[in-house]
């Protein structure tokens, strides 16, 4: 047998072998697009970089483990009710960041109060938040007789804090420039008691605007306060204070433009937790071992312009009262001058029906 007519039919049997089966698939359409050698490099190598950038975006990120310091204040903050009795010796030595951190805590865990607020106070404290606290008017005025550099403040929701209190703050508190009130029945109604403390008296000065005043020019009343968050203010109140404060603005948005060319600072944000910032990197159970845990703040269902029947019942009531108060005291003085004649008409009758009878009594001995 010829071996070379043997080698042929072999050799074009293996040329015809198809070792890619799937390649008479047509290819799709999109495969066409990128494929095609008229079709933009550019594009293509921007289609590649994308899906790189998904792909690095969907990757689990590396969270940082919490520092030696935060887990050490996990560890006294779920333990703070035990030591709070002698907070004020404790916290004699502490940094000044770690002290506005146990106060953070203090209050999510409500144990925030006068003793505690005043335990832990610094005189380089730039921020305090005390809303939902049982802070009252003592612990404020002392708060602010020792942290005196007090640029945001946030009491709403403090019933304990009345007129008297934030009068006191802004005589101490001449940096302070954002002031977070309201939240509650009672706290609105002292943050409406409070527009004329808002209110800068102002020593003769020569200029046509507000915001042309230095704050030496300003002689009382909340010289540096320029940002007021009050969710649920009123709109007539809204009114007054765009009117009597204008260097005052309520409930400021996020702008790149700011108001007035003022950038508008970050405490001054609705949303914002002005303390968040100091616990961020602690175990927020430390603060929910008792089932309590902090909830973002969010606007009421109620219109913002719209008080409620309470809080109406109330100002109700108190301007009733004011108006009848000098017809009490009339009636008062009118009741003490009546009893005062009567006892005077009695005493004068059973004086008389004693003459009478010690006269009767005469007149029979000598019959």
């Amino acid at each position: 047998m010829d071996k070379g007519k043997s080698v042929k039919p072999l050799t074009s049997s293996l040329q015809n072998l198809d070792l890619n089966p799937g390649s008479n698939i047509k290819p799709k359409p999109s495969n066409i697009i990128i494929a095609n050698p008229q079709f933009p490099s550019t594009f293509c190598f921007f289609f590649s970089f994308i899906i790189d950038l998904l792909f690095l975006w969907l990757l689990p990120k590396k969270t940082k483990p919490p520092s030696l310091v935060s887990l050490c204040l996990g560890v006294v903050g779920k333990n703070l009710d035990d030591i709070i009795d002698d907070l004020g010796e404790i916290a004699v030595n502490l940094p000044a960041d770690i002290k506005m951190a146990l106060a953070a805590i203090a209050r999510r865990r409500k144990l925030l109060n006068d003793a505690v607020l005043i335990s832990l106070a610094d005189t380089s404290w730039e921020i305090i938040d005390v809303s939902g606290s049982d802070v009252s008017d003592f612990g404020i005025i002392k708060a602010a007789e020792i942290c005196r550099f007090i640029r945001a403040l946030d009491i709403s929701r403090c019933s304990k804090i009345t007129a008297t209190g934030i009068s006191e703050l802004v005589k101490h508190c001449h940096l302070l420039e954002t002031l977070r009130c309201g939240g509650c029945p009672r706290s609105d109604g002292t943050a409406r008691r409070c527009l004329s403390i808002f209110k800068p008296n102002l020593n003769y000065v020569e200029e046509d605007s507000w915001e042309e005043l230095d704050t030496n020019e300003i002689a009382s009343g909340a010289q540096s306060l320029r940002w007021l968050v009050w969710p649920n203010i009123d709109k007539v109140t809204l009114e007054d204070v765009a009117a009597e404060c204008p260097r005052i603005v309520v409930n400021p948005k996020q702008s790149p433009f700011g108001f007035n060319g003022n950038h508008v600072p970050w405490e001054a944000l609705q949303h914002m937790v002005l303390d968040d910032a100091v616990v961020k990197d602690i175990d927020p159970r430390t603060w929910a071992i008792h089932g309590f845990t902090m909830k973002p703040s969010s606007p009421p269902l109620s219109s913002p312009t719209e008080m409620s029947v309470a809080e109406k019942f109330r100002l109700a009531f108190e301007e009733r009262d004011t108006r009848l108060a000098p017809k009490r005291a009339k009636n008062a003085r009118q009741h003490q001058r009546r009893a005062v004649r009567e006892l005077m008409l009695m005493s004068t009758r059973a004086k008389a029906a004693v003459l009478a009878s010690q006269a009767s009594k005469s007149l029979n001995s000598r019959s």
